[in-house]
């Protein structure tokens, strides 16, 4: 076990890794990621070095929303495993020293969820209808919708029923909304929160934690539609019916009672997309104990914006006594790092308006992502605090902008249109490639060669059980791949994989060590470098710590001390070139 998973608020500074199990290894052969794959692979994320893994929705679901269309909140999907097998891999887990935290949905459940069942079997005014977010619609018969608030996943975010009744869902129709003022929806996540905790779970993230209370009473909902849009201006609106309303915090001072009842206290981490200044209530400790800072994620590469980031990570971090940054550069929901930082530093928008166009808009520079990304993870990795890592992300690999849009998953880009169109998330959800040798050949249906089938990087075995040929990966893999294969880049010293391998062993045992969680101080070399240092330990002694990091054209003159690492070549003359970072202990 790391030394900082010894201690009770380990996540406090934990090196967390995302797991998105469809993606990441199959073993039995249908082309779908399970939790046995995850079990195969606990190995390679202890050499990774990280305190904890984060399991995306692993529940039964019809796959509307990629898992986080819950069926039933405490069983594994039939399609990734059993309970059995998630026993085994928690225990993989915890025998290898990492913790284990697992996605909790509580803003909508699945269209198929027994809650829901009952509530169009019991209809009008019924005690299980109340559970969702049902009511009457316009029009003389009612046949027009409560509002004309559009889902953010396209379409209207109401859906009629055979009655006549409209239920409320912010994403899918096949995601309805609960009514966090119900009893049974409380009790019901408590008793869940208690299931995955007795069955070994450490920690919980928390699926929109930023809208489960909403306030759908104080004004008609015909005002409120006017008023207000589901996405919008409304994040930083305090009067926003549906968005970062005080009352949540009320739900999440009782989780956190349930949280105590464990020893050590489970934690939780909120994703909530809320203006900076409310970040730290999600993350007070008689609540959920941290929250995402997306700002990190958002941030152009340029010395403000991410100069700023970090600021505002820090400050409000420091609001909230007990708990601590995070710092996210990817996850399942936006595009991959590296291929952001490969783009123009326009905006935010680019990135949307390449992928909507199967990425031949803009140029992706993938020799300037791929270094601008080697730069990002050791000035991220040197901070206080927690990170967050997503699956492939210690790959160094891209968006796949072009998958055919008649083989995507996700539901956003068949519910969007017109200025709304978006080509979805599935670009940055494509199986994990392990092994080079295992090359797919190219896929008879992909016009220009680029996709593969037959065989799957190692993502899934050759044959099934039954010697049957394994199914191609859910999503199909570019050939491109085998040059991010795990297997190559584990033997390759200037790898990605290298790079995240060092810097995770190096912050464990110059930065982590130290138990501080919260000291930095600004080193000013200069308006286009960001220079920090921080307490640290180096052979049993204190020392300080300095990470480096050159957003201009001109080559840094390092400060005096010990270089421990650097994302790219030194200049002939020992100067940290532009797009580069280097961590160092400096002289006394």
């Amino acid at each position: 076990m790391t030394a900082n998973n010894m201690r009770d608020d380990w996540w406090k500074q934990a090196v967390v890794y995302q797991v998105y199990p469809r993606s990441f290894k199959d073993v039995n052969g249908d082309g779908l990621g399970d939790i046995a794959g995850i079990t195969e692979k606990m190995d390679y994320l202890k050499d990774l070095g990280v305190d904890a893994i984060w399991l995306s929705p692993f529940y039964p679901s019809d796959l509307a929303d990629g898992g986080y269309d819950v069926i039933d909140y405490r069983n594994v999907d039939p399609r990734l495993g059993t309970m059995d097998d998630f026993d085994k891999m928690v225990a993989a887990a915890h025998g290898s020293g990492i913790k284990v935290i697992v996605d909790i949905v509580p803003n909508h459940t699945s269209n198929k969820h027994r809650f829901f069942k009952e509530a169009l079997k019991a209809g009008r005014g019924s005690a299980a209808r109340d559970r969702y977010i049902f009511r009457e619609g316009r029009g003389k018969n009612g046949e027009l919708p409560p509002n004309d608030w559009q889902s953010l996943f396209g379409g209207p975010a109401w859906e009629r029923v055979d009655d006549g009744q409209w239920y409320f869902h912010i994403f899918a129709r096949e995601q309805p909304d609960v009514n966090w003022e119900n009893p049974d929806i409380h009790e019901e996540f408590k008793k869940t929160f208690r299931f995955w905790s007795d069955h070994g779970t450490d920690g919980f993230r928390i699926d929109v934690a930023h809208g489960l209370a909403k306030d759908f009473e104080s004004k008609s909902l015909e005002e409120l539609g006017r008023e207000y849009a589901v996405q919008g201006d409304g994040y930083n609106d305090e009067d926003n019916p549906m968005w970062d309303r005080p009352e949540v915090h009320d739900i999440y001072k009782e989780w956190r009672q349930v949280f105590n009842e464990y020893n050590p206290p489970r934690f939780a981490v909120a994703e909530a997309w809320v203006r900076p200044e409310h970040q730290h209530l999600y993350a007070s400790t008689d609540e959920l104990g941290q929250v995402f800072n997306f700002e990190f994620a958002k941030a152009r590469w340029n010395v403000n914006d991410m100069r700023k980031a970090i600021t505002e990570g820090l400050e409000n971090a420091a609001l909230t006594n007990g708990s601590t940054s995070t710092w996210v550069m990817s996850n399942h929901d936006i595009i991959r790092n590296a291929t952001r930082y490969a783009l123009p530093q326009v905006n935010g928008q680019i990135g949307k308006d390449w992928l909507l166009r199967d990425g031949k808009t803009y140029t992706e520079n993938r020799e300037l992502g791929t270094r601008r990304a080697r730069a990002a993870v050791l000035m991220e990795m040197g901070l206080p605090g927690s990170v967050y890592i997503y699956q492939g992300e210690e790959l160094g690999l891209f968006e796949v902008s072009d998958i055919p849009w008649d083989r995507l998953e996700d539901p956003t880009p068949f519910r969007t249109s017109k200025a709304a169109s978006d080509k979805g998330r599935d670009g940055c959800r494509v199986p994990l490639p392990w092994i080079a040798g295992d090359e797919p050949k190219p896929a008879s249906w992909s016009q220009d060669g680029t996709f593969g089938e037959g065989a799957s990087f190692g993502f899934s075995p050759a044959t099934k059980a039954d010697g049957k040929p394994a199914a191609d990966p859910h999503l199909p893999q570019p050939l491109w791949f085998k040059d991010f294969a795990a297997d190559k880049e584990a033997k390759d010293p200037t790898s990605m994989l290298t790079l995240y391998r060092s810097a995770l062993k190096d912050r464990a045992e110059m930065l982590t060590v130290t138990g501080d969680h919260d000291s930095l101080d600004w080193l000013n070399m200069g308006g286009d470098v960001i220079a920090y240092t921080r307490p640290a330990i180096s052979n049993g002694s204190p020392a300080t710590f300095a990470s480096v990091t050159n957003f201009g054209a001109a080559p840094v003159a390092l400060p005096k001390g010990r270089i421990v690492m650097t994302s790219a070549e030194l200049d002939a003359d020992g100067g940290l070139p532009q797009d580069a970072s280097a961590w160092m202990l400096l002289d006394k």
